[in-house]
């Protein structure tokens, strides 16, 4: 079984300003992080992200950035069951791939997020839809944000 998902959606602003609501640590704390983001997303950076219902900061291994078209970044997946169990539990990252394609124009942003790599086994599973979950939430608060300056995350979860 191969754990992996995408989901996109479109945002009514220029591809440059939709890049930059994800790369830009203030503005991913704006709508996203809702403990904050510190560092700008670059390759070869490792940046922290905090989330109020995920208690502490994290890493994020930023893998490559193209400015405006992709980010591809590596962070450690919420799932520590082995899949041999003799090997005990150990952490392992999965990748997550976001890509911007101007649309309409330039007039509209398609934003996608594909994330892989968890392992084959029931905890990978729960932990993959966990994630597809949080990045469908991301791109609807991103949406709101960009389109209107609205935090739709504020106080959804503390």
């Amino acid at each position: 079984m191969d754990l992996k998902f995408s989901v996109s959606g479109r945002i009514s602003r220029p591809v440059d300003e939709v890049f930059e609501a994800v790369a830009d640590p203030a503005k991913l704390s704006g709508y996203f992080t809702t403990g904050g983001a510190k560092g700008r997303l670059e390759t070869g950076a490792t940046v922290m992200w905090e989330f109020h219902d995920y208690p502490g900061a994290f890493p994020v291994k930023i893998i490559e950035v193209e400015p405006n078209r992709k980010i591809i970044l590596e962070w450690q997946a919420n799932d520590t069951d082995p899949v041999d169990p003799s090997d005990g539990p150990s952490p392992y990252d999965t990748t997550v791939t976001l890509t911007f394609e101007p649309i309409d124009e330039g007039r509209r942003t398609l934003v996608t997020i594909a994330e892989e790599g968890w392992r084959p086994t029931e905890a990978g599973r729960k932990s993959s839809y966990g994630n597809c979950m949080g990045w469908s939430q991301m791109l609807c608060a991103m949406k709101a944000w960009v389109e209107h300056g609205l935090n739709i995350r504020e106080g959804m979860y503390k």
